[in-house]
């Protein structure tokens, strides 16, 4: 039997205990609950105390493993998409293989920022073809309280932390989720948001380069793209499978500003309760946000069995990548 599609068999998340308020922000910054909920549709995030990014996505994997009744031998793949690894090296992946025990588990990090499930689907799904059954693990995960410039209001109020993912078994193409995707760089685009850069030492001079930690964004640009590619990225991977737009059931996007997320459904004329947020709890988690958001409308019901779902994400790089999934 040849596989070539995989199920979801199961999704989890897991977010820092710590809650921080729009109101508790104002304390340390001049903002407002008003101004942020305008702005973003955003009234509270999760905030990493000592929880790092390797420890929240090894509980999304341990309860991942649980649901499908699988053990950590079972697993071939754990794949986590991050932009915010507790360090370089190790990855983040392999800390959570090496927590597992998964011995048998080949474990890489994929960076594509916001779009990083979306992505990383599409390189799970390649990893699992072939002659045999196999399991995967993708978890999105991020700790990005640490890129933040608490002083800085235009990026402070708009992230959280968390992690959440799938559990995904390869499958015949015919019985599986996966239906058509749509992934777009645009590179040129990049320093319109930006974070993370390290600094240069040069050994022989002694000269050091500046270093810029923290969230650098362009808030117009970023708005004007996702406004303009998200549409177009959902309606290509539309085209590929040969629906149509009105026979989505959900839109899972990337959760990083409710007006974006308005705009979207007014410009692809969708009403508005297709596209289901959580920002408004949890803030943007980047690479965690899309897989956050499915396993709360699988948590309580909302999706369904057979539901035809479309998971976008668009951000950093700058990145814009859609997948149609049958759950």
């Amino acid at each position: 039997m040849k596989f070539e599609n995989f199920t979801i068999e199961a999704t989890a998340s897991a977010v820092p205990k710590r809650v921080v308020t729009n109101d508790q922000l104002a304390q340390i910054m001049e903002t407002s609950d008003e101004w942020i909920v305008q702005r973003t549709g955003i009234h509270q995030r999760h905030i990493s105390t000592d929880e790092t990014t390797t420890q929240l996505c090894t509980q999304v994997a341990q309860t991942l493993l649980a649901k499908a009744n699988l053990t950590a031998d079972d697993l071939d793949y754990i794949v986590v998409a991050t932009m915010s690894p507790d360090t370089l090296t190790p990855s983040v992946s392999a800390g959570v293989q090496g927590n597992l025990g998964a011995q048998h588990a080949a474990a890489f990090d994929l960076n594509a920022a916001c779009s990083g499930f979306v992505y990383g689907l599409s390189v799970v799904r390649q990893l699992l073809i072939g002659d045999r059954q196999k399991h995967a693990l993708l978890i999105g995960g991020e700790v990005l309280s640490r890129l933040i410039d608490w002083q800085d209001r235009s990026t402070a109020v708009l992230f959280g932390d968390g992690a959440a993912g799938v559990l995904l078994s390869s499958a015949p193409a015919a019985e599986g989720a996966w239906i058509s995707e749509d992934l777009r760089t645009f590179g040129d685009l990049g320093d319109h948001l930006t974070a993370g850069q390290l600094p240069s030492h040069d050994p022989f001079t002694g000269q050091t380069s500046a270093s810029q930690p923290y969230f650098q964004m362009n808030g117009r640009q970023i708005y004007s793209f996702a406004v303009k590619q998200i549409p177009q990225s959902i309606e290509r991977a539309v085209t590929q499978s040969h629906l149509i737009v009105n026979d989505i059931n959900h839109f899972v996007l990337h959760q990083a500003n409710q007006r974006i997320i308005q705009a979207v459904a007014n410009k692809m004329a969708v009403e508005s309760a297709l596209f289901p947020v959580n920002i408004g709890e949890m803030g943007n988690t980047a690479a965690a946000s899309e897989p956050l958001l499915l396993d709360q409308l699988v948590t309580d019901g909302t999706i369904q069995r057979g539901d035809l779902l479309a998971l976008t994400g668009f951000g950093g790089g700058l990145t814009v990548g859609t997948v149609l999934l049958r759950y």
